[in-house]
């Protein structure tokens, strides 16, 4: 369920381990899932609360299939972990809501202190790496998570056969829907059956990204080839809104 990275920091799952997606990098099973277990958020409570987290990243898989996306499962977990934990932290990488801003709301408005959605690619690469997504929703998400008044976060993996101006475009967009924070690293395949690496990045570029992101008004740029998503998360909770 969990996954510790140190410094008080950990990742947990919610929701299963089987996605309605497909996308073409990622290893995680994909098919119908199983129900979802309603007692979750009080285990993934109680399990920050006696590992002693002090920022925990919650994520989960896509559930398309149910009607509110598993907004309520998100709600609940990030309500009675604040409520078990006060003084613990929360970044919630969510999934694509397809456009269900019901659902959205309900999952941005337990407490968190960081809303967090993948981009994944450039514009162009959407189809082959994300083909159940769309760029402009994903943006579109980003920004209403932003007007709820919530630290926005988004990550873009590199090496997938994106080029340089694409990048920068990726940029340009989600400065402009009020993204915070970006996080750039290195795409590396999990299988032989999944999207292959069409490039290694020199760490000299993964820098000229982070100077480039910073320029366009992203105030908090991590950019480096062994950067994720939960990297250095704790230190995102204190990104000062502008």
């Amino acid at each position: 369920m969990g996954e510790c990275w140190g410094a008080g920091t950990a990742t947990f799952m919610i929701l299963g381990n089987v996605c309605t997606r497909s996308c073409s990098f990622c290893a995680v099973a994909t098919g119908r899932p199983a129900e979802y277990d309603e007692d979750e958020p009080r285990r993934v409570a109680e399990a920050i609360k006696v590992m002693g987290v002090k920022h925990a990243v919650i994520t989960s898989v896509n559930r398309d299939e149910l009607k509110d996306r598993g907004a309520e499962i998100w709600y609940q977990t990030v309500v009675q972990t604040k409520a078990l934990s006060p003084v613990t932290t929360i970044e919630t990488l969510i999934p694509d809501t397809k456009g269900n801003w019901d659902a959205l709301q309900r999952m941005i408005e337990g407490g968190q202190e960081v809303v967090s959605h993948n981009m994944e690619t450039v514009e162009r690469m959407y189809r082959r790496v994300r083909p159940q997504a769309k760029y402009e929703r994903s943006l579109e998400q980003l920004k209403r998570i932003r007007e709820a008044g919530k630290r926005t976060k988004s990550g873009i993996m590199l090496g997938v056969g994106e080029t340089k101006e694409e990048v920068f475009k990726s940029m340009d967009d989600l400065a402009r829907n009020g993204l915070m924070i970006l996080t750039l690293g290195q795409y590396l395949q999990p299988t032989k059956m999944h999207l292959e690496v069409a490039k290694f990045i020199h760490p000299e570029t993964f820098e000229m990204y982070k100077e480039e992101g910073l320029k366009r008004g992203i105030a908090y740029v991590e950019s480096g080839p062994l950067v994720r998503s939960s990297y250095h998360a704790e230190r995102h909770v204190n990104v000062a809104f502008n």
